[in-house]
């Protein structure tokens, strides 16, 4: 499949697999927004968050890519995502695991050269005891909870880890971090205090690098970057600040087929429930794709897509593999059963598509459906 994309940013699709939608991922606009960030962000590092499949986009397409680029730190939610993201990389990067360990599965993740982010003392001891059993010493990261009681080590036991950590030579720290949970928010108090309670952290355990800033936390300023920052919405074009102009090139379009055009006059009932009622005649496609394929329920009545920069507004409610857009302000004959409309692109992006739907853009990003064909260029 070939998309053209023309300079309105109108697509045309020429089709091989009769997909009905078609999802571009644009490496070049990836690799552009690493770099950017690892440029803001120097002289510490920039690491790359690929969990989730990349935020649905494809570990197995992004972390190559960004490693090419020059990232040599990557990090997952999931020890199962690491299984599969390890053997994709270079043996000089590195592979981590937000989310620690799980019972029993220290030595298969000791074995597959994978690092796990310790957040408790129980993991730590997990973590040693796999050392112990393997006979060499293992790296880790140490997660601390600086505010948001999500992951991390409690204040109540950075004591007690600082006891193991002088005691037990068979780990290797190298980083000490945690995780900013307002940064999206330059005005948040929260921000202050989390990095305050971060030097705290760092007084208590000198002797290794800080991995802080996300995002969000890389626009804050150098005194959030720490040795390692991660960012994760920023690389796929996401807006790091809220209420700020995005300085993040877009990585991802969206467009749709049509599958249907009708013309319906007054007092005709649209969608499951009769949730909208014509008041005069009205023109009407719908367009192949639902909220099985990430585009929410919640869009009902309140979301659009494009066509020739015209915006058509969702009517009725979003079924599970199709929506109704009123396509009234297009000449007649415009679109038809294969057109495609914009959902995502030059007209719309993805915090425009979350603000419609009431939620946040990686909610967006990451629920993009598996039915679209996807285009890597």
């Amino acid at each position: 499949m070939h998309i053209g994309i023309h300079e309105d940013g109108q697509s045309d699709a020429i089709r091989t697999g009769g997909a009905t939608g078609y999802l571009t991922i644009d490496l070049a606009a990836l690799a552009r927004n690493y770099e950017k960030l690892a440029k803001e962000v120097a002289p510490a590092r920039a690491a790359a968050v690929v969990k989730a499949d990349a935020y649905g986009l494809g570990a197995d397409r992004v972390a190559p890519r960004l490693y090419a680029q020059g990232c040599r730190h990557f990090f997952v939610a999931q020890f199962v995502e690491a299984l599969h993201l390890r053997p994709l990389l270079a043996a000089d990067a590195a592979v981590f695991v937000l989310n620690g360990l799980q019972p029993e599965n220290e030595l298969a993740c000791a074995r597959s050269g994978i690092v796990p982010v310790i957040n408790s003392l129980g993991q730590w001891r997990q973590w040693s005891a796999a050392a112990k059993t393997l006979g060499r010493t293992l790296p880790a990261v140490l997660q601390f909870d600086t505010g948001m009681s999500r992951l991390g080590v409690p204040p109540e036991d950075r004591a007690m880890l600082s006891e193991y950590v002088k005691a037990d030579g068979r780990i290797e720290v190298l980083f000490i971090m945690s995780h900013l949970a307002s940064a999206d928010d330059v005005d948040s108090g929260q921000n202050d205090d989390q990095r305050a309670e971060m030097e705290r952290i760092s007084v208590e355990f000198p002797e290794f690098d800080v991995c802080f800033a996300n995002s969000g936390g890389i626009f804050l300023g150098k005194v959030y970057h720490g040795a390692l920052a991660r960012p994760g919405i920023a690389l796929y074009g996401g807006a790091p600040t809220a209420g700020r102009d995005n300085p993040m090139e877009p990585v991802v379009r969206l467009d749709v087929a049509v599958v249907q055009t009708r013309t319906v006059s007054a007092g005709t009932r649209v969608g499951y429930a009769a949730s909208h009622v014509t008041t005069g005649e009205m023109r009407l496609a719908t367009i192949a794709a639902g909220y099985a394929d990430g585009l929410p329920r919640s869009l009902s009545g309140r979301g659009a897509v494009y066509c020739d920069g015209i915006r058509l507004p969702i009517i009725g409610r979003v079924s599970m593999d199709s929506i109704i857009i009123d396509i009234s302000a297009l000449p007649a004959g415009r679109l038809i059963c294969g057109s495609l409309v914009e959902v995502l692109g030059p007209h719309q992006t993805l915090e425009d598509v979350a603000r419609d739907a009431g939620t946040i853009s990686y909610e967006i990003l990451t629920g993009l459906g598996r039915r679209y064909e996807r285009q890597y260029r």
